[in-house]
């Protein structure tokens, strides 16, 4: 009996030890990984079923196996070991070898409306809000107000978007029947081309992902070559330096050493911009009032729209963010929120910073900052790019094997995993080939401004305005109030000619930065 009792006390201890430590990871999971991934827009920008993988895979719950064949390795104790080939950790299964559906929802975590916020405000005030004053440089007073309509435009699609994912039962409740952006792209392209539409999504978030990934290396040359100009070593040469220590991202199996760093790169990021702030305010006497004007620069200014858009996309996460939420209602105050203090603190951030440098306002507003505090100041947000690289980086390689170089989706590709879930030489080195090319894309074409308005009008504008506009209007289109048509039909026409009008004129701008990169 004595025996028995200490057996359960044991067995008691032990479930309250990992339910602690499962709450403790838990927090860093939501508060670390997803803010990194989320504040680049990544928005970062990774596919919603990934990203609740993803955080599976950043738990530390103390699990073992099932010993269904006698051959289970147990997990290690602080990780779950995330398989990417499908043989995770089963469910856990009651009496009858049915699921436990109940014991699975405990065990998948659920966010506050407040973390939820978090996530999204990491999402659209990432570092990227370093380009803002130069997009007031072309565009004066309209910027400032396509700073405004944008934050107004992204809430507004976001909430369209999870409107996507609900459709009414039999007693008009609302039911929760699609999971992911990918989800909704195909239920659009039903019945003719069931697939077509999530391998789009899929195509625009990898390229969103992967020019991400260049805009870090990008910026970590430029920050580093004019924070020490007396250095003889080129830009291209500071990229290469970086690029060199991103190489190991290659070999990454999870993120969850990452994440660990990303909340702290994002408070240092926050204290980056207080100081830049706090310079200007003190040079408040020589603002320059009357550079700001309401005339615009026609060929440039529409790269500003780009540089804009790509600072609010978060559409991508919005699904699974939404579904972990523990009360899915707040959802749409919590988008009113963040938009408003994301419009609010960009608008002011750019417009003090333009004020202070007017005309000679550079693509990095820190490359303006004195030589005795920008060396300071860059040297910490190259270390936050560099961070922040695998976040988004990881994200595309699993989009992309997910995609090709896995079992179940395209034959003619060999599957890069090998039985024992681990990576194969080969795939390896197509990680490696990546990382690479990152480099080569930054090398060739170092700039950020030209690079960022390219991506915002591209990928920014199909997954921020066109796709769930349509969407909306594709899958909602009998229950519709006629204000809402409206809408959703303004912001398709108007973000259509923004995305085409910003994509030539960067494109253009890249071609001529890259023929007299090459004639030098």
């Amino acid at each position: 009996m004595a025996t028995l009792i200490k057996s359960k006390l044991s067995n008691v201890a032990t479930s309250v030890s990992n339910k602690s430590q499962a709450k403790v990871s838990g927090v860093f999971a939501r508060m670390g990984f997803q803010a990194a991934t989320d504040e680049e827009a990544v928005g970062f920008a990774q596919c919603d079923d990934l990203d609740y993988e993803h955080r599976q895979g950043l738990q530390m719950d103390i699990l073992k196996p099932e010993e269904a064949t006698g051959e289970a390795e147990p997990a290690t104790e602080g990780d779950s070991h995330y398989q990417r080939d499908g043989t995770g950790l089963p469910p856990s299964t009651s009496k009858d070898g049915e699921p436990c559906v109940e014991l699975a929802a405990q065990g998948k975590p659920k966010i506050t409306a407040w973390e939820a916020g978090w996530n999204v405000t990491n999402a659209i005030q990432g570092m990227f809000v370093l380009g803002l004053p130069y997009a007031i440089l072309h565009g004066g007073y309209l910027g400032l107000f396509l700073i405004i309509f944008a934050a107004v435009v992204c809430c507004y699609t976001g909430k369209i978007l999870i409107a996507c994912l609900y459709e009414e039962n039999e007693d008009g409740e609302l039911v929760r029947v699609r999971d992911s952006y990918v989800d909704v792209a195909n239920a659009c392209c039903a019945p003719r081309f069931p697939k077509l539409g999530g391998r789009v999504v899929n195509v625009a978030q990898i390229i969103e992902l992967i020019m991400t990934c260049v805009l870090y290396v990008v910026v970590s040359g430029n920050l580093m070559y004019n924070s020490f100009p007396n250095l003889p070593i080129s830009q291209k040469s500071w990229s290469i330096l970086a690029t060199a220590i991103l190489l190991p991202c290659a070999f990454l199996k999870n993120l969850k050493a990452v994440s660990k760093f990303s909340l702290l790169c994002t408070l240092a990021h926050f204290v980056i911009n207080v100081l830049v702030i706090a310079y200007c305010l003190s040079r408040a006497r020589d603002w320059a009032w009357d550079k700001v004007k309401f005339y615009i620069d026609v060929k440039k200014f529409p790269i500003s729209i780009g540089i804009i858009v790509f600072s609010y996309t978060s559409q991508i996460f919005l699904p699974s963010l939404e579904g972990n939420m523990k009360s899915p209602k707040e959802f749409h105050s919590m988008m009113n929120w963040t938009h408003i203090a994301a419009c609010i603190l960009k608008g002011l951030f750019a417009l003090v910073a333009y004020l202070t440098w007017a005309d000679e306002t550079k693509e990095v507003i820190t490359d303006n900052l004195p030589s005795t505090i920008r060396a300071v100041v860059n040297v910490f947000l190259v270390a936050k790019a560099l961070l922040s690289y695998p976040l988004p980086f990881f994200a595309a390689v699993e989009v992309f094997e997910k995609s090709f170089f896995q079992e179940g989706r395209i034959p003619m590709f060999a599957n890069c995993y090998g039985i024992d879930g681990k990576l194969k030489a080969w795939g390896l080195a197509l990680r490696c080939i990546l990382v690479v090319l990152t480099l080569l894309m930054a090398m060739y074409i170092p700039h950020f401004a030209l690079l960022m308005g390219l991506t915002g009008s591209l990928t920014g504008a199909g997954l921020c305005f066109l796709l769930p506009s349509l969407f909306h209007l594709k899958l909602l289109w009998r229950k519709l109030q006629w204000h809402h048509v409206f809408f959703d039909v303004s912001i398709f026409v108007i973000g259509s000619i923004c995305s085409v009008s910003g994509f030539i004129h960067s494109l253009e701008g890249l071609i001529e930065a890259f023929d007299s990169n090459t004639s030098d």
